[in-house]
């Protein structure tokens, strides 16, 4: 699914700092669509700085006088707030609307607006947006950075595409024949190197296959846990053999 429709709308952003921030947030969840309303002559050079190799997304960016120029082709209008109260009382958390938001784009233009940083959104801005996001924080400092918002709300969208994949395990998970063949050497080992004495080994390895059992142990990691075994047995022959 493609992003190229969700536009991050920054209305009068103070800080050069901040809408480079912005920009690489946007990049790390392949957004690249960025509209700024009445910037406040904002240090370009430092915004640069900020958005390292997201430069492109701030060169393209597009400037608007007033928010509803913004989002004159947006069929969806979200504007985050950390504010309670008149118009607020509907707002939702962006994971609840994330789906309305991808539905929307794939019809057209959808807009995520975000406020000054001093003062967020006015009433009257909200009354452009369609939909209101609130970002779950702390009741003690509700308040986000502006980066840190976008980089949220961003994030939620690109995870409920689903484009992206997780790692994958390369080695498979170890049949049990595989553990056991290592449990049996590591039993082998700790009786040698006189960790355990022989009437307390079963009790000794029922605690060892507990630690190793809290998670999955791949092929891979039986192999590793066997080399050690040996190369510790290895170790005390020598260490027998010189005294």
């Amino acid at each position: 699914m493609s992003l190229d429709n969700i536009r991050i709308v920054l209305v009068e952003p103070l800080y050069g700092g901040n809408v480079g921030s912005v920009c690489r947030a946007m990049s790390n969840m392949d957004i690249s669509d960025l509209a700024l309303v009445s910037p406040r002559n904002l240090d370009m050079d430092e915004a640069r700085k900020m958005a390292v190799h997201a430069g492109d997304i701030l060169e393209n960016r597009t400037e608007y006088g007033t928010l509803a120029e913004a989002v004159v082709d947006c069929g969806i209008v979200v504007g985050a707030t950390a504010r309670h109260g008149l118009y607020r009382q509907h707002a939702k958390a962006p994971r609840e609307l994330v789906g309305k938001v991808l539905d929307a784009s794939e019809q057209g233009k959808v807009a995520m607006v975000f406020g000054r940083e001093d003062n967020g959104l006015t009433n009257e801005e909200l009354t452009i947006c369609t939909q209101i996001i609130q970002i779950p924080s702390s009741e003690h400092y509700s308040s986000l950075n502006l980066a840190q918002a976008v980089l949220i709300c961003c994030y939620e969208v690109f995870v409920a595409t689903g484009s992206y994949e997780p790692p994958q395990e390369k080695s498979e998970e170890a049949p049990s024949q595989h553990r056991e063949r290592m449990f049996e050497i590591w039993r082998e080992t700790l009786l040698q190197i006189g960790f355990m004495e022989e009437d307390k080994a079963d009790h000794m390895m029922l605690g060892l296959r507990r630690i190793l059992s809290r998670g999955s142990l791949s092929v891979d990691d039986i192999n590793i846990m066997m080399g050690i075994a040996r190369q510790t047995q290895w170790a005390a022959k020598d260490v027998n053999r010189e005294s």
